[in-house]
């Protein structure tokens, strides 16, 4: 956007002047229309990207976790002589455990957020 000169004439009336108000502000307005636009479809864009990014990590961790847990009850089971079932119920209750400490910590993480906005 190019900047207009300002003229002075000292033999414009107040009509001309309020005319070139509205016109001044009919652009100002639209600029600003604009200027939102741009912005708006930027933010959307960047956050679309990361939200890209996000389920892209989320697949990676869930790919992650069942291999681990796959490889925990595997290793816990053969140095229990070979007893699956043995390395399956520890993993398990691993996983039960570490879930219920994160649901904990997560719930009580919630009632700090909602008690500040009291």
């Amino acid at each position: 956007m190019t900047a207009r000169s300002i003229t002075t004439d000292p033999d414009v009336g107040v009509p001309d002047l309020v005319r070139r108000l509205r016109d001044d502000s009919k652009r100002l307005v639209a600029d600003e229309i604009q200027l939102a636009r741009l912005e708006t479809a930027d933010s959307v864009f960047r956050a679309t990207r990361g939200l890209l990014w996000l389920a892209l990590a989320f697949g990676v961790s869930v790919v992650m976790i069942v291999a681990l847990t796959i490889f925990l009850t595997t290793l816990i089971g053969r140095i229990a002589n070979g007893h699956m079932w043995i390395g399956a119920t520890v993993t398990g209750v691993m996983e039960l455990v570490t879930g219920a400490w994160l649901a904990k910590r997560g719930l009580a993480e919630m009632r700090l957020v909602v008690n500040r906005k009291r």
